[in-house]
């Protein structure tokens, strides 16, 4: 008896095991069905609303849209034509690189010779021919690259010849020499340029001086005491720019007045003996105060060494850079007061010859 309970008490048990798991089946399966019929209920609003929106669009504000976007283009600047060769050469600096082929052909094109576009290019071409030929000399081509450059229109150019030639001497001082002697060849034919590169040198070693620039007075009073050696430069202006060197003396001053006399010294003990003996005379004095650098007193006495042998391993002229006959030198009397306007516009921009 007892055993037909206890199973009538299971097969009841698992009836509702049974019925318990259809039943959670069962809502397993609405809640799938809710879910996709919330998907499509939202599909078919989406739907609903693309195909309102498209229905509302009418003819005439499709019209009107497409009249308004009309007008729009219309207001739009056209499109700029594509830039001539020519406009290369239109900035302040010169625009891109030209090979000098394609500059010859840019120039050939043009047959107006007078406009605006043909003397770009011709001062173009002048400025690449000088700065070429300024980095090719030497002593040994030094009279070949003076007949070149005589060739071209150095009057127009006088501003790009001065500024090629200062560059390439503060780039290559042991040139220093050669590129006075080719101002030198040039200033007996054209005076004014080689005014015009002194002056340029005297501001610029007036506004190194200002500035404390060591490096830039020594490379200027080197080019100036050159050309002192070539009689382009007065020797009043050597002694006058050594008087300002030596009598407020400081450790850079002091050195640079000796770079200066190491160069020019001979030259000015041949035309102005007096004027050297009180240069080393301020020395002297200099040496005795001790107030100076033991570097510096020591290449004060190296000085009065140099001047004691006559400068002989500091000539003034070399036998190959003696080009300009005596009696066609000319001679500028610049001070250091005079040198103020460095016309800096012949140089950025072309002229008329």
């Amino acid at each position: 008896m007892e055993n037909k309970e206890n199973k009538s008490k299971k097969d009841k048990h698992d009836d509702n095991e049974e019925y318990r798991k259809e039943k959670r089946s069962k809502r397993a399966r609405t809640r799938s069905r809710s879910r996709s019929r919330d998907r499509d209920a939202k599909k078919d609003r989406d739907r609903d609303t693309r195909r309102k929106r498209r229905h509302s669009r009418s003819p005439d504000a499709y019209d009107k849209r497409r009249n308004e976007a009309s007008k729009v283009d219309e207001k739009k600047p056209p499109p700029e034509k594509k830039a001539k060769d020519t406009d290369m050469l239109n900035t302040r600096t010169g625009g891109a690189y030209i090979p000098p082929a394609r500059l010859r052909m840019m120039q050939a094109q043009i047959t107006d010779k007078s406009s605006m576009a043909y003397q770009r290019l011709a001062w173009e071409a002048l400025k690449k021919s000088i700065h070429g030929h300024i980095n090719k000399i030497n002593v040994g081509n030094i009279g070949i690259i003076i007949k070149e450059l005589l060739k071209e229109n150095i009057v127009r150019g006088r501003g790009l010849l001065c500024r090629s030639v200062i560059q390439a001497q503060a780039a290559s001082p042991t040139f220093t020499n050669v590129y006075a002697a080719l101002v030198a060849a040039v200033n007996s034919r054209f005076p004014n340029i080689g005014e015009l590169l002194l002056k340029r040198l005297v501001i610029q070693f007036k506004r190194g001086f200002k500035r404390n620039d060591k490096a830039i007075c020594i490379s200027s009073a080197s080019f100036i005491a050159h050309l002192v050696n070539q009689r382009v430069a007065h020797e009043i202006l050597a002694l006058e720019l050594l008087t300002l060197l030596v009598e407020t003396p400081t450790d850079d001053s002091v050195e640079v007045a000796i770079a200066f006399l190491k160069e020019c010294g001979q030259k000015l003990t041949e035309v102005s003996s007096k004027g050297v003996n009180a240069i080393f005379e301020m020395l002297r004095n200099i040496l005795h105060e001790g107030q100076l650098d033991k570097r510096v007193q020591y290449m004060i006495e190296v000085m009065f060494q140099v001047w004691k042998d006559g400068f002989k391993d500091h000539p003034a002229l070399i036998e190959e850079l003696e080009l300009v006959p005596e009696e066609e030198q000319f001679t500028h009397l610049l001070m250091l007061d005079d040198a103020t306007d460095p016309q800096d516009i012949l140089s950025k921009l072309f002229t008329s010859p």
